[in-house]
């Protein structure tokens, strides 16, 4: 299949390959590399799906290429850093793995957003959680997209399709976490300009981020209604970074504080109307947290794919551990529960692609595939010993990195209210 790729203005040659397989050492789980290289990947499937077209297969065969051979090597290294450098988002780019469904006038490939889901799939697999791809292409982008003007599209969409600038979303705040009708960040209108003071924590791509969609109040006393969502340059005047965040987990992903000081930002990179912003955030974040859904799937097949592929390999008073019970009736459980998760997962996409997902279905995707993953990696990895608990092996990270998940687009406390407040509507408190 060819595509065009904005970045270099060519046909781009997806080619197709057999899979991979690698062979894992008996005494010990596969190391880091190992995973992420994708040791029988034909696992990950455990039910058939069918909203792939052969010109995806291609595409996901790229970006497993891609994986393997430029984030996987140096990923060790961008742990320690706690960056991912820029370089890297120009290499994705090159391949069209970033805002692949953006439309061809504003430099994107105007391809259909399973494109988006096979990079978000393949980066889970390969066990790389560096690259902040999804927050750039899944959050930053649509919000330009949909409600920016056709000025701020066209300055900004082709850097992002590029590489060449980064996105991140401004929402939360030290003292609002996930409630976003309670931020403090103003924005006040002076003349053609807007005038902001504020700060944001837990910014993902804050480090690198050019053009922040960030949540600000122009009518503080108006609560959500008073939520508008301005695009903001990093580079103007009053923009500081703080610190990049040390985290338990999502090592190489730079997460940051990012502070306003009187930035004077043009009225016209208002997104939609003053006002609108809260319910921007409300329909946008069903993508998210679909996206987290996809995420969280991913990453309950393949941390099952390991520890099958471990077990029967690790040997324990004569015999091997998959040949206990125990392990058995354990990893069964797993995968009827994935298979389940899988299944509704694929449901949510096919409704987003149709323009039919609620903010209460994904709230509920979002909830159970995230409370899944913590359960599938915490029951895999006491089958690893103490190999589970060491750093080099895969499924130590896993571990960590899946913790965000239940914070991240929203804690799941706040799906459950979302979910509960659709339950009963009109019956229980305001509706």
């Amino acid at each position: 299949m060819q595509v065009r790729s904005a970045s270099t203005a060519k046909c781009t040659t997806f080619p197709t390959s057999t899979r991979r397989s690698t062979s894992l050492l008996c005494t010990r789980p596969m190391s880091m590399a190992d995973a992420r290289e994708g040791a029988n990947r034909d696992r990950y499937e455990l039910v058939e799906r069918s909203l792939f077209l052969p010109e995806h297969d291609a595409f996901r065969e790229t970006v497993r290429r891609f994986v393997e051979k430029e984030l996987v090597p140096q990923h060790g290294q961008w742990e320690k850093e706690g960056v991912v450098p820029r370089e890297v988002w120009a290499k994705a780019a090159d391949l069209g793995m970033l805002c692949p469904s953006i439309p061809p006038e504003y430099g994107g490939l105007g391809a259909d957003w399973l494109y988006d889901v096979v990079v978000i799939e393949e980066i889970t697999r390969g066990n790389v959680t560096g690259p902040g791809f999804m927050v750039h292409s899944e959050m930053v982008a649509p919000y330009i997209l949909a409600w920016g003007s056709e000025a701020l599209k066209r300055e900004w969409l082709p850097r992002m399709v590029l590489g060449e600038a980064i996105g991140a979303l401004g929402m939360t705040e030290p003292g609002a976490g996930s409630d976003a009708k309670n931020i403090r960040t103003r924005a006040i209108r002076d003349g053609s300009e807007y005038v902001i003071n504020g700060q944001k924590t837990y910014i993902s791509n804050g480090q690198h981020a050019d053009i922040i969609v960030l949540a600000c109040k122009t009518d503080p006393g108006e609560g959500a209604k008073g939520v508008s969502l301005i695009a903001v340059d990093a580079r103007s005047p009053g923009v500081e970074r703080g610190r990049n965040l040390e985290k338990i987990g999502l090592k190489a992903q730079d997460t940051s504080e990012l502070f306003f000081n009187d930035v004077r930002v043009p009225a016209d990179n208002l997104l939609g109307s003053e006002g609108q912003g809260f319910s921007m955030l409300m329909t946008k974040l069903a993508q998210e947290r679909l996206c987290i859904a996809i995420k969280s799937i991913a990453a309950c097949e393949a941390i099952l794919s390991w520890t099958v592929d471990y077990t029967p390999e690790r040997k324990l008073f004569g015999q091997s551990v998959a040949d206990f019970q125990n392990t058995q009736f354990v990893l069964a459980q797993l995968a009827a529960e994935i298979s389940a998760g899988r299944i509704l997962v694929d449901w949510g996409i096919k409704h987003f692609l149709d323009g039919r997902l609620s903010s209460v279905d994904a709230a509920k995707m979002k909830l159970l595939m995230t409370n899944l993953n913590g359960k599938v990696v915490d029951e895999c990895l006491q089958f690893f010993g103490g190999y589970g608990y060491m750093c080099e092996y895969p499924v130590s990270q896993a571990y960590v990195d899946a913790r965000i998940t239940r914070i991240a687009g929203g804690s799941n406390e706040v799906m459950k209210q979302i979910i509960a407040r659709d339950l009963f509507r009109g019956k229980i408190g305001r509706d």
